[in-house]
């Protein structure tokens, strides 16, 4: 890993592709099996088993050799002249576009970059004719959206299948604290208030907090903290489609990779591990309070210290396309595994307006007849 891949978007189109034997197509991944396949000719052949599961490699010989050892590797890029992004590109492509701005990429200026192998592997699990079907339902779905936006028909090569890149980090957690215990209590109280123009008493129970000291030891072991390795597109894709299982997670082999594109990371492992550090945090403060007990806690210090870091590179899968109405550009994104889907979309401003309108004529109405009651 280098400094240049902490400042630079980078994807990898699948970087071992395989040859059908009975045309010499690419073979590409057929989602959702354990097969890759020739769209050509319909020849298939299974990705086989690894012998051994994806390994956890260990983060402090990493972290200070900056990746030079073993699971690293080479692979060429190209840059996008129009949103900075790099891409791998295939000897077979003549021409290629940015999977995020969709600007064509020069394929004589590609250059060479080291990244940490992946070592597991999302699959997708639903192929491109599924992903527009979920895109149509969306819109569909969409209150006050334009009527002719619910005609939209999407482009399917305007669909692009993505693997977005996450390291995860696991730890021994050990740590120790001070705060305070609060058990509720109640208490009644005596209150004044007015009813039918007349002053009266009222009694109400009044919640109270009984604080206590409170320290102690916790420890855990933290288990795949998941952090976001690109920088250039966070907050781009919206969260809510990052709900993927990671039980499902697959040992990495680039086959799953043939026919979509893969970005690079762009958080170092480093910055990476100084996010997870702060994840950490939260969870000792939560395992705290729950040692704590009580209603509620407060936590005056916490000091924790982890061991046996260990970390991996996975791939994750989405759907990327956008679609056009009214000349500007709309983004969205599906989960690769779940099939969420979440994106911008435009508004009717007449939809919207007689929305207001009936509710305010709803609501005149309602103040009407209350009025003719009393």
């Amino acid at each position: 890993m280098t400094d240049h891949s902490e400042h630079q978007e980078t994807i990898q189109q699948s970087e071992h592709k395989k040859a059908c034997v009975n045309c010499g197509a690419s073979l590409i991944y057929n989602p959702g099996t354990d097969h890759i396949k020739c769209n050509y000719c319909g020849h298939e052949e299974v990705i086989t088993e690894p012998i051994s599961e994806f390994q956890e490699l260990e983060l402090h010989p990493y972290l200070e050799q900056m990746g030079s050892q073993s699971y690293t590797e080479k692979i060429s890029l190209l840059n996008c002249k129009s949103c900075g992004a790099n891409q791998h590109v295939e000897e077979n492509y003549k021409s290629l576009h940015c999977v995020y701005c969709s600007e064509p990429l020069i394929t004589e200026e590609s250059f060479e970059e080291d990244w940490i192998l992946p070592g597991a592997i999302l699959p997708l699990q639903f192929a491109k004719e599924q992903a527009i079907d979920i895109f149509q339902k969306w819109i569909k779905s969409l209150w006050f959206a334009p009527n002719v936006l619910k005609k939209t028909s999407l482009q399917a090569h305007r669909l692009k299948g993505l693997y977005l890149p996450f390291w995860t980090f696991d730890a021994q957690l050990y740590g120790s604290y001070t705060g305070q215990r609060g058990d509720y209590y109640y208490e009644t109280e005596r209150y004044t208030t007015y009813e039918n123009g007349e002053r009266v008493t009222k009694t109400r129970q009044v919640r109270k907090t009984r604080w206590s000291y409170a320290s102690g030891n916790i420890s855990g072991f933290i288990d795949d903290t998941l952090i976001n390795a690109s920088n250039q597109h966070k907050g781009k894709i919206p969260s809510r489609v990052y709900n993927w299982n990671l039980q499902k997670l697959e040992t990495f082999d680039s086959k799953y990779l043939a026919g979509f594109v893969t970005e690079k990371y762009t958080l170092s492992l480093k910055n990476g591990h100084l996010e997870s550090k702060d994840e950490a945090r939260r969870i000792a403060d939560r395992w705290a309070r729950n040692d704590i007990g009580g209603d509620t806690q407060r936590v005056h210090s916490l000091n924790f210290n982890l061991s046996e870091e260990t970390f991996k590179h996975i791939l994750l899968p989405i759907y990327i396309s956008s679609y056009t109405y009214e000349n500007k550009q709309y983004y969205f994104y599906i989960n690769g595994q779940s099939g969420s889907i979440s994106g911008k979309r435009p508004y009717s401003f007449w939809k919207i307006f007689f929305a207001i309108l009936l509710g305010l004529i709803v609501i005149a109405a309602i103040v009407l007849i209350v009025k003719k009651n009393q």
